[in-house]
């Protein structure tokens, strides 16, 4: 990865962390205040995005540092860990709340000034949403999860920001719409609801992070991208033995490929590196490893299974392989 990709990505977490770090004491301060329950459990989940927002500033930093005698494959899997470590705090963040709430619904509480938790809320909602859209924007530029899994964290802000101040709005126009019905069991109402959504958040992550930390294959539309790429080579006959892995922002490819029999060894080199690069033009955080095995039409099971050529093709090469055997 290069210094300036690197760089880059510490400044979105960076921006991540400086904004949380604002929401948290904003948040807590007029929860206190106001006694709401919901602005309060906004409050800790932001608490819980800054915690998020700081592993992942750590996890970019140290996913951008090139491989090295103990991390001969680099240290791109600290993304996927930080994601993980993310989902993991998110779920306990949302049983937190559930459990403050209902103790509220059970045991009741008066929500003061509303309007206070109104002007916080909204102001969360707007800032988390630039925020968010920049981290995900550099993510995606980046392919860095960290920062992806920070973006959603936000963007989930965003709604459940958004659902807090429904309920303390619903509150506020009913103190002066209907002043003697008590409507503050829309609170606690409102952060059980923001739990929800984060729990779903958490599932999210957790699926996303793991399946680079368990070495999943690529995704089916990055697999066939290696396929054609290697198909219009020309000179590749066959793709097999594939083998396809990510570690944070880093891809890895393992493949056989079966060129002509009759190819010298400089050229059948030249051929891979070819196709290799054409990978490492898509892919800039790739490492691609290609073995070649020669081609002589007779095709076991693995090999046909990933072969370019059409029957008649095959059966040439293998009645011209047949024929320099016998000539000797």
């Amino acid at each position: 990865m290069s210094a300036s990709v690197a760089s880059i990505k510490v400044r979105a977490a960076t921006i991540s962390v400086a904004s949380n770090t604002f929401l948290v004491v904003a948040k807590l301060v007029v929860g206190l205040m106001i006694g709401s329950v919901s602005v309060i459990s906004e409050a800790i989940h932001s608490a819980v995005d800054l915690l998020a927002a700081v592993i992942a500033w750590f996890a970019v930093r140290v996913s951008g540092q090139p491989a090295d005698k103990q991390h001969p494959y680099g240290h791109g899997k600290y993304e996927n860990l930080s994601g993980a470590i993310e989902a993991a705090l998110i779920f306990v963040a949302a049983i937190w709340i559930v459990w403050e709430a209902v103790a509220k619904l059970r045991h009741g509480g008066e929500v003061l000034a509303p309007g206070w938790g109104m002007i916080v809320m909204g102001v969360s909602a707007g800032l988390n949403l630039v925020v968010s859209r920049h981290l995900m924007k550099v993510g995606k530029q980046t392919d860095s999860l960290a920062l992806q899994a920070d973006a959603w964290h936000l963007r989930t802000d965003v709604w459940t920001s958004a659902g807090v101040l429904a309920g303390l709005s619903a509150i506020w126009v009913g103190k002066i719409v209907v002043p003697g019905v008590d409507l503050s069991w829309m609170d606690p109402v409102a952060a059980i609801a923001v739990a929800f959504l984060i729990a779903h958040a958490s599932w999210e992550l957790t699926r996303k992070a793991t399946g680079g930390l368990l070495d999943e294959s690529l995704p089916e539309d990055e697999v066939a991208i290696i396929r054609r790429t290697a198909e219009e080579t020309r000179v590749i006959h066959s793709l097999h033995d594939l083998r396809t892995r990510k570690s944070g922002p880093e891809r890895f490819v393992d493949a056989h490929v079966a060129m002509p029999y009759d190819m010298t060894v400089l050229e059948g080199h030249d051929k891979a590196r070819e196709f290799k690069n054409r990978l490492l033009e898509r892919w800039e955080a790739a490492q691609v490893n290609i073995h070649v095995d020669p081609c002589d039409g007779s095709c076991k099971d693995k090999c046909l299974s990933g072969c370019f050529l059409a029957q008649d093709r095959r059966d040439e090469l293998h009645e011209a392989w047949m024929a320099r055997k016998q000539a000797g």
